[in-house]
């Protein structure tokens, strides 16, 4: 498995976790927002990978994105929803197509 691949899937379920209502919320408001931070550089390290590597950018592109607007409660939410589906999506697409 490629390194973009298991950091897309990383990602993708780190994001599906802060899309929980309460508990994610929760976790991001308890750290003192810092978990965006640090969502944004696991993002930025995903990015590098898949230029690295040819693998889709959107997902991670659409993270860091993400990570910058989410302190807005409602639209958090929603963003970090979508990302996660557009990373889970992307990780299992380009799984079943990586080249050992």
């Amino acid at each position: 498995m490629k390194i973009s691949v298991a950091l897309l899937w990383i990602t993708g379920l780190a994001e599906a976790f802060l899309a929980i209502p309460l508990i994610g919320g929760g976790f991001v408001i308890s750290t003192g927002y810092s978990a965006l931070g640090v969502m944004f550089v696991l993002h930025a390290i995903t990015l590098f990978f898949c230029f690295r590597e040819y693998s889709p950018k959107t997902g991670s592109i659409l993270g860091i994105i993400t990570s910058l607007i989410a302190w807005i409660p409602g639209i958090g939410w929603v963003f970090h929803l979508i990302t996660a589906a557009v990373l889970l999506i992307t990780a299992a697409m380009s799984g079943s197509r990586a080249r050992i």
